[in-house]
C-alpha cells in the first residue's frame, strides 16, 4: 500500500508538470473506484485552473479554482504523468488532463478514490480528525510524550494511529522503532522523554530518507515518473525476519500486530 513517503514521492512527481494549467477534460473509463465518480464532475472542473497540489497525510489534494480534488491511492493505486497521447491500459481509470499532458491514475485493485471537495478541503470527514503531519513543526517529544502517557496500547499500534500522527505506515514504524531500540511491543505509556526524542527523531529520518529515496517498491509501486522507489534496499528489519540484526548479529524476531508484520531484535530494542 502506498505510505506517506510513496504519495510525498508521487506529488513531486506530478505537481511541476501541471501546476498553473488548466484542465482541459477529465476522462472517466472506470468509476466505480471505493466511492464511485459522479457523472457529472467532469463538466463541473473542465477549464479551472489547478493552483495548489499538496498532500495530507496519504491524500493528495489537487486544488482548483472552485474547489478540491481529493486522490487516494488505495492499496495498489499510482498517479503519473504521461503524455497524452499514451494509450491506456487495463487498469488505468481516469486521466486528468491537462492539454498534452495528464495525470493518469492506474489502480488494480480499486480501492482508491477521487472526490470532490467544495470549500475547506480539511474539513472533509477523510481529513477532520487526522493527527499533524510527522515532518512538521507540530510533531515533537513534548507532543508525543504527552499522548503517550497513560497509554497501555503497543507503541507500534500507536504511532500508526492517524489521529496520533499521520503516514507511519507498517514498514516506516518497524525502521523507526529499531532506530530508536524501542521493542514495538512495549506500552506507549513505559516511553521515557528520552525515548521521545529518539522515536520522533527517527520517524522524520526514515521518513525523509525513503522521500529522498523514491518510496519503498515492495509490489508495484512507481512514483509520479513512473520509476520505482529505492528504500527497500535500505530496510533494517523489515522483511529480515530470522537475519542476524545488522546491529548485534543475534536473529530478528517477528510477530504478528493487528495481522501487521512486526520484525525487531530482542537484544537491541527494549
Amino acid at each position: 500500500m502506498p505510505e506517506l513517503p510513496e504519495v510525498e514521492t508521487t506529488l513531486r512527481g506530478i505537481a511541476p508538470h501541471v501546476l498553473g494549467r488548466k484542465l482541459s477534460a477529465l476522462v472517466v473509463r472506470q468509476p466505480r473506484l471505493r466511492w464511485p465518480i459522479p457523472e457529472e464532475l467532469g463538466a463541473q472542473i473542465t477549464g479551472q485552473k489547478l493552483v495548489n497540489a499538496y498532500r495530507r497525510g496519504k491524500y493528495l489534494l489537487l486544488e482548483f479554482t472552485t474547489g478540491t480534488a481529493l486522490i487516494h491511492l488505495g492499496m495498489s493505486g499510482s498517479l503519473r504523468i504521461v503524455d497524452a497521447k499514451t494509450p491506456p491500459l487495463t487498469h488505468d481509470h481516469f486521466d486528468l488532463v491537462f492539454g498534452s499532458t495528464l495525470i493518469r491514475y492506474c489502480d488494480p485493485r480499486r480501492f482508491g478514490c477521487l472526490l470532490w471537495v467544495e470549500g475547506d478541503a480539511h474539513q472533509h470527514a477523510l481529513l477532520a480528525h487526522l493527527g499533524p503531519e510527522p515532518l512538521s513543526d507540530e510533531f515533537t517529544a513534548d507532543y508525543l510524550y504527552a499522548r503517550t502517557r497513560k497509554r497501555s496500547q503497543a507503541i507500534k499500534q500507536f504511532i500508526m494511529d492517524s489521529k496520533i500522527v499521520v503516514g507511519v505506515g507498517n514498514i516506516y514504524a518497524n525502521e523507526s522503532l529499531f532506530m530508536a531500540r524501542i521493542k514495538p511491543i512495549r506500552k506507549a505509556g513505559s516511553l521515557t522523554r528520552k525515548d521521545c526524542e529518539n522515536l520522533v527523531r527517527d520517524i522524520r529520518f526514515v521518513l525523509e530518507r525513503s522521500i529522498t529515496q523514491g518510496g519503498t517498491t515492495l509490489r508495484d509501486f512507481v512514483g509520479g515518473d513512473g520509476k520505482p522507489g529505492y528504500f527497500k534496499q535500505q530496510l533494517l528489519v523489515y522483511g529480515r525476519s530470522g537475519q542476524p540484526c545488522v546491529e548485534c548479529g543475534k536473529t530478528l524476531k517477528e510477530v504478528r500486530m493487528n495481522d501487521r508484520t512486526t520484525v525487531y531484535c530482542v537484544d537491541c530494542q527494549r
